[in-house]
């Protein structure tokens, strides 16, 4: 049994289950990436069709200039988003969004003043990207197949 499969390194209360933890552990995890990537395309969508619509926004957060930082937020979402999902430059994919949902962070908590409750989509979504960019795409994704990482 490995250590994903036990918490902690201790033993399971129900052992028999072991062997479900360890078969369902990369589909659980290619899940994630794949839902995680696809929802940032989706958000990332609506910014595609209008790469520089958020240009006076992103001044207004103080990247200027604005019609510069609104493309790259728009590909970022996008193309990202798609990246993360098929798992391919998985890291610095889920690197670059988790970037874009820091700023989302300040944002909401501070320039907003919403604090934890209007940061916390935010700060999930951080967290699963974070995983991403530590992890990488497992052996279910493109970067896998290629035999390559970055």
């Amino acid at each position: 049994m490995s250590a994903t499969t036990d918490a902690s390194h201790g033993k399971l209360i129900i052992p028999a289950l072991g062997r479900l933890y360890s078969s369902l552990h990369d589909a659980g995890e290619t899940l994630l990436r794949t839902v995680a990537g696809i929802f940032l395309t989706i958000h990332g969508s609506q910014k595609i069709t209008n790469p520089f619509g958020a240009a006076e926004m992103v001044e207004g957060l103080g990247f200027y200039p604005g019609a510069f930082w609104s493309l790259l937020l728009a590909c970022t979402e996008f193309f990202g988003g798609i990246f993360i999902a098929i798992g391919f430059l998985t890291r610095p994919a889920a690197f670059a969004g988790l970037f874009v949902l820091l700023v989302t962070v300040w944002f909401h908590w501070v320039t907003m003043g919403q604090g934890y409750s209007g940061a916390e989509k935010s700060l999930l979504w951080a967290a699963i990207l974070l995983f991403f960019a530590i992890r990488g795409g497992n052996r279910h994704s493109v970067d896998a197949r290629i035999g390559k990482a970055f």
